[in-house]
């Protein structure tokens, strides 16, 4: 008679496994996989409470309802409250004034003091139309110019007596130009900047210059800032500024003011086409250099004469007109290139040099990646102001931001 085959007992995972394995699925993106976790969270009690503290990890308001039902969840008298509150370290707020029941400053402020561990504050500024005139789904540069008002005193003290952040993004799409300054007054601890919308107005001669030592500079305005305001910022950064970028074009004036002044520092810059002499010679003030991001395909010719023997990772467009032989000749003499990053668009994948530079890497032992996805493309640049140990990092092509993070 054969005996009957018993299955081997199943062994269980320790979960320390399995909850890098839901950090690993929940992470595979740009933006978490909320209905991943939440799906995880229902499973049993030991994956519930990781999965839910990994929920409100990155935590998004936009409405004072919503604000509501948070401050509810992370109430400080309870122990989950208390739990859950604890595990929030990047909160984006949306204060919409044309909308009924957007968020108030006050709740946003409150909310901001229910979160000990925050480290990253997005925050989007939206101005009021007059009844009647606002338009669903006008262009931004319409939205602009919305007047929306100043923080008012209780909460700016409301804002200083909660966690000191170390990061900040500011999307003012209003016609406030006072709004960032006064956030910028409240964190003498920020280490990164983003700024978008609408450009600070230059402050006062009479202020004192920005205290804080920048190693992450990130702009989008509309129109340039003025230098007035770039020095006042930067005014404690000359010997930290590691990170530079713009997703809009600068200024040859202002490119070259910024990396004349903080070039000797930059180990990243980013900035999306180099097709101006200036451009190149912008790159050539930054001696130090180990990242560069260019989202166009067009690019002159001298930019790679240009590039220090430091850089370690290049990312730039690739079309059917990219000057390619350029970049094949830096890779095969560059002994410090470890990756490049590609965003083909319009057939670039097809262009008649690109095997050749497969081939190139591949012997060099480059690792050359494809991005199809722009936001992606852009994200891997920027790495993830969050020290490694105590949150899973999004988006980290190489460890530009271990220096943050000591």
């Amino acid at each position: 008679m054969q005996r009957a085959l018993i299955p081997p007992t199943p062994v269980a995972l320790p979960l320390e496994v399995v909850y890098s394995i839901i950090e690993a699925a929940a992470y595979d993106s740009p933006t978490p996989d909320e209905d991943l976790l939440k799906r995880c969270a229902l499973v049993c009690r030991a994956w519930s409470t990781h999965a839910q503290k990994l929920l409100f990890s990155s935590v998004t308001l936009r409405s004072e309802t919503a604000c509501n039902l948070f401050r509810g969840a992370v109430n400080r008298r309870t122990e989950r409250g208390r739990m859950l509150g604890d595990a929030v370290t990047r909160l984006r707020v949306v204060m919409d004034h044309n909308q009924p029941f957007g968020l108030s400053p006050h709740s946003f402020a409150e909310a901001v003091t229910l979160c000990p561990n925050l480290f990253e504050l997005n925050i989007a500024l939206y101005g009021c139309a007059d009844p009647g005139e606002d338009v669903v789904g006008a262009p931004d540069v319409a939205r602009m110019r919305r007047p929306a008002p100043s923080f008012d005193d209780h909460t700016l003290t409301l804002l200083r007596s909660g966690p000191m952040i170390t990061a900040l993004q500011v999307n003012n799409w209003s016609e406030n130009q006072h709004s960032i300054t006064q956030l910028l007054d409240i964190w003498p601890t920020l280490k990164s900047l983003v700024m978008s919308g609408t450009p600070p107005q230059p402050p006062s001669p009479f202020l004192e210059p920005f205290c804080c030592s920048l190693e992450e500079l990130r702009m989008n305005f509309q129109s340039p800032p003025s230098f007035d305001f770039i020095d006042w910022l930067l005014h404690n950064s000359s010997d930290t500024l590691r990170i530079l970028e713009f997703e809009r074009e600068p200024s040859s004036q202002l490119l070259d003011h910024l990396t004349d002044v903080h070039g000797a520092t930059l180990q990243s810059l980013a900035f999306p086409a180099c097709h101006l002499p200036e451009h190149t010679q912008a790159v050539q003030n930054c001696p130090q250099l180990k990242e560069l991001r260019l989202e166009s395909p067009t690019m002159l010719p001298r930019l790679w004469r240009a590039i220090p023997n430091t850089l370690e990772h290049i990312a730039f467009g690739l079309d059917l007109n990219t000057a390619l032989q350029p970049v094949i000749d830096t890779v095969r003499a560059s002994d410090s290139l470890k990756t490049i990053t590609v965003y083909p668009s319009h057939g670039g994948e097809n262009h008649r040099l690109f095997p050749v530079l497969k081939m190139v890497c591949a012997c060099q032992g480059i690792d050359l990646r494809i991005m199809r996805d722009i936001k992606i493309f852009r994200s891997e640049m920027r790495g993830d102001p969050v020290p490694t140990s105590t949150y899973p990092r999004i988006h980290s092509l190489n460890n530009i931001y271990t220096m943050r993070s000591r």
